[in-house]
């Protein structure tokens, strides 16, 4: 080979190397696994496939401008009815009276989920609203009609008079990573399309009664709440609702409602306005390390019974008082929270099969579910009357009569009367109802001896006990001889 080929070759090499070793541009271009952004995240083709299916959200209140006069009349009123014992005479109306005026209330953000003009948003956005206005990004602007909101989770559906409009797609919340980048879209303190980026910092967070909230890093102020969280697919995976903030504005901590949970809502309001929700009609508490070992559960998982309401499907099904439910509809209940909203999640009339696990075995129910109702009547409270004593784990106890049984909603214990320091250190106190020593019943003194006997050789004991309405247990660590 000739020496000016040789140097042509070592140049091109050269060349070839220097433009491998130069900056590295991100494919904007959608990849096999559906993303649309690789390497570092270049969010505009995100914001040109959902922006125009994120929409500005105006709520308007009707205002009574005679307002300040009629509280002045009505103080007036009053003064007249106290000092002369009549009614004040009728004034007559005022000429200039003014009727009510729509006042601007509110504002927030939501995103379009069907091309006819249905609208998801958060319920604290439309909530007490007299009218809602929506703006597209093209500027149109077209009143809104509430189909239903649900407190409870925070959503609400709204529907505009229109038609063609893009829609956004539904991501897989499952699939959603801790650190994932995720974007939100939306309008805070009234800025159209505002778009901020952040990543996923947590799921399954309990800061609500019914949801586990994705909390994120992005940034999230008013007029944010009902938008889109945004997966690097495009897709949405949650709806950004509220902040953690000590100011009032953006702190670094957000939350968003999971997709599929906000989706199950807008079905059921999308075809009767309203949520219906399951119950088993159980009052439940988390379940601690110490309590979960002294039952032989292992680690600490599962909602525990504290009461069961009379009457209720959880009673129909055989479930009592200390049972700890670890399995419903086929989910694991691991927390004490996941319960809730298994259960909340089944239709009403829903028949289906629950675990608990009492006296150191597990035990399979059959349990049809009811429907959710906002109230529950409370049990009565009686105060004991029959005297009878037994000594045992620090504790004096006595029977408890027919009629105390019957007013407590229990089918068998023994009253404490008094308590000693090592039984007090556990939280016992005179007027609690022992219900079972370790995994042993004490439905009567027989029993409640018989149980003091068969943990005597055990250094921490659980007690299940009933104080007022509630159930709970407590671990006591004996004193020895």
């Amino acid at each position: 080979m000739s020496s000016q080929r040789k140097l042509s070759l070592i140049l091109a090499s050269a060349a070839l190397l220097g433009a491998l070793s130069g900056p590295v541009v991100p494919a904007l271009a959608q990849t096999a696994s559906g993303e649309l952004v690789t390497g570092l995240p270049n969010f505009t083709p995100l914001v040109d496939a959902v922006g125009p299916s994120v929409v500005n959200i105006r709520t308007l209140a009707k205002v009574n401008p005679n307002a300040a006069d009629a509280d002045g009349d009505a103080q007036m009123q009053e003064l007249f009815r106290r000092f002369f014992g009549i009614p004040m005479p009728q004034q007559p109306q005022r000429p200039d009276a003014q009727p009510p005026q729509e006042q601007p209330r509110g504002i927030g953000s939501g995103f379009i989920l069907s091309s006819d003009g249905y609208i998801l948003t958060n319920a604290h956005v439309v909530d007490d609203a007299d009218e809602l206005i929506v703006t597209l990004t093209d500027k149109r602007e077209f009143k809104a009609k509430l189909i239903g909101l649900d407190k409870r989770t925070d959503v609400a559906l709204v529907k505009i008079p229109a038609t063609g409009l893009r829609a956004v797609r539904i991501g897989n919340v499952s699939q959603l990573k801790v650190g994932e980048w995720v974007m939100a879209i939306g309008s805070p303190f009234g800025l159209d399309n505002t778009v901020t980026a952040g990543i996923v910092s947590a799921k399954q967070r309990d800061t609500g009664d019914f949801l586990p909230f994705i909390q994120t890093d992005v940034a999230i102020n008013p007029g944010n709440s009902g938008g889109p969280l945004i997966n690097m697919r495009g897709e949405v995976v949650g709806i950004n609702s509220q902040i953690y903030s000590r100011s009032g504005g953006f702190m670094g901590i957000s939350f968003a409602i999971p997709i599929d949970e906000a989706m199950r809502v807008s079905e059921q309001l999308k075809a009767t306005g309203r949520v219906q929700r399951g119950r088993i009609g159980v009052q439940i508490d988390q379940v601690g390390q110490d309590i979960a070992q002294s039952l032989g559960l292992g680690k600490a998982r599962g909602a525990m019974v504290r009461r069961v309401e009379p009457g209720s499907p959880a009673e129909k099904a055989g479930v009592q008082v200390g049972d700890i439910i670890v399995r419903f509809d086929g989910h694991d209940i691991e927390k004490v929270s996941d319960l809730p909203r298994v259960v909340a999640n089944l239709k009403p009339g829903t028949s289906t099969t629950l675990q608990v696990w009492r006296q150191g075995e597990a035990r399979d129910l059959r349990i049809t579910v009811a429907a959710l109702t906002p109230d529950v009547a409370k049990a009565p409270t009686e105060e004991p009357t029959a005297p009878a004593q037994a000594q045992g784990l620090g504790m004096t106890v006595r029977p408890l009569s027919e009629a105390q049984l019957k007013s407590r909603k229990v089918r068998g214990g023994v009253l404490i009367q008094t308590v000693t320091p090592v039984a007090a250190r556990a939280g016992l106190r005179a007027d609690d109802v022992v219900l079972a020593i370790g995994n042993h019943e004490t439905l009567d003194l027989p029993s409640f001896r018989q149980a003091v006997q068969a943990v005597s050789d055990q250094s921490a004991v659980s007690i299940l006990f009933v104080r007022g309405q509630w159930a709970q247990y407590t671990v006591i660590r004996p004193q020895r001889p």
